[in-house]
């Protein structure tokens, strides 16, 4: 199979209104509700590209080593789709494509061993490269084998390894994308995806002074189109004086979209527990004598009317910021160290979201160097996810956890006890005596 590029769906793009696309898109970002607010700015959006990462190359570990297995429920894949698939309501379903479906056999790459090779082959070649050229190559080779239920699904794995070339994929952006500019992209077909991928450069690059060089913005503009949460443009014969004025009134009007609102405001309302949370942790270190390192991402967070960061490191120790896993290591929730620089202890704060990228920047500070970094690792989470934190650690994926001895420290443990710590407690003993072993 012969996969070209140009096609309608791409050349689609010329000759739009792009005033009138430029005013949407304004709209667009100043919308409490959309995406761009929602998900693009949202604080935890970059903490799990470098997680999603480490399981891509944990998935190419299983299948090169015949360990995978041949079921999706209970792999690496399962829990690193899993995790792309809690990134709120733009990757809402990503699952689904990945799914077994053993009627169909498909995708059939959970019983065909070359199939899941050469899928792998796809994944760790895109992991390891740096260029366009090697990442379309990559999909090229992977299509033209023709995988049964294999299609552009797996772009979302991309997106996360390389988030300015491989747009995300779901069907509400390609219905969002062919109601911009009247094309006929369908779903499951890679050229298809390669087609539609050239048009949204070329439409992020006529906007990009309003958009990003990551992908994910113009995503979600798509996103928000395709889900009916704005009204594409007028074009072509239905482009009237009336149906402009039409359009642009339905742009001014503030959609009164019951379900994106509490979708919105329960969004918010996580990101408020989760800030308060770190504010308990970082209030406690401090007064059992710890220095207190807040997530590079989270500093600028407000609480209670001052910054999350105030009173804490401004910066990590040389030996934990210089090295490989840096970066990672910066992202941690909060960090408790002693006055010479080692960590006591670490803490990832699990509102809501998927446990796995934090579990994997707890591994990376245990292979930071520091044999004693490993020694307090704490999952904080509300009371009611016990069940869920000790389900997810069993699977194999975590199977490093137990060699780790992460515990899990319920709220309601730290918010009953947390002021009598802070008086009376010294050390990490007394959150050792409230923490729960996990293996």
């Amino acid at each position: 199979m012969t996969i070209s590029p140009s096609s309608s769906a791409s050349s689609a793009v010329l000759g739009l209104d792009h005033d009138a696309i430029g005013a949407l898109i304004r709209r667009w970002r100043d919308d409490p509700g959309s995406t761009y607010r929602t998900w693009f700015l949202w604080e935890e959006r970059t903490k799990n590209f470098r997680s999603i990462r480490r399981g891509i190359e944990q998935i190419v570990r299983e299948i090169e080593a015949d360990t995978f297995g041949v079921a999706y429920k209970g792999s690496s894949l399962e829990t690193v789709v899993g995790s792309i698939a809690e990134q709120r309501q733009m990757f809402k379903g990503a699952d689904h494509a990945f799914l077994w479906k053993p009627k169909l056999r498909i995708p059939d790459i959970y019983e065909d061993r070359e199939n899941q090779l050469a899928f792998a082959r796809m994944l760790e070649t895109c992991r390891c490269c740096t260029t366009e050229a090697q990442v379309l190559g990559a999909i090229r080779t992977l299509a033209e084998r023709g995988i049964k239920g294999l299609g552009p699904a797996a772009a979302n794995l991309l997106y996360f390894l390389h988030p300015t070339i491989a747009p995300p994929f779901n069907t509400a952006i390609v219905n969002g994308y062919n109601a911009l500019t009247g094309a006929k992209v369908k779903l499951g077909k890679w050229d298809e995806y390669l087609a539609m991928r050239e048009g949204i450069l070329a439409l992020n690059s006529a906007h990009r002074s309003l958009l990003s060089n990551d992908l994910g913005a113009v995503a979600g503009l798509l996103f928000d189109l395709g889900s009916g949460r704005y009204v594409a443009p007028p074009r072509g014969d239905e482009d009237t004086a009336a149906a402009r004025t039409a359009w642009q009134a339905d742009l001014e009007q503030v959609r009164s979209d019951a379900k994106a609102e509490k979708a919105r405001a329960e969004a918010e309302r996580q990101d408020v527990s989760h800030t308060e949370v770190q504010a308990w942790l970082r209030d406690l270190g401090r007064a059992l004598g710890f220095q207190v390192w807040i997530a590079a991402n989270d500093r600028n967070r407000r609480h209670d009317g001052q910054r999350l960061a105030d009173g804490c490191l401004i910066k990590l120790p040389p030996e934990l910021a210089g090295g490989p896993a840096g970066e990672a290591i910066s992202l941690i929730d909060v960090l408790w160290l002693e006055p010479e620089g080692k960590v006591a202890a670490a803490f990832e704060v699990e509102h809501t979201t998927s446990i796995y990228s934090g579990i994997v920047r707890m591994l990376d500070l245990a292979l930071s160097g520091d044999p004693d970094a490993a020694h307090g690792m704490y999952l904080v989470a509300p009371d009611k996810r016990e069940d869920e934190v000790r389900a997810q650690i069993r699977r194999p994926a975590f199977s490093r956890v137990a060699d780790l001895k992460v515990r899990y420290l319920p709220y309601g443990e730290l918010q009953a006890n947390r002021e009598a710590i802070m008086r009376f407690g010294r050390g990490l003993h007394p959150i050792e005596a409230l923490a729960r072993n996990l293996s």
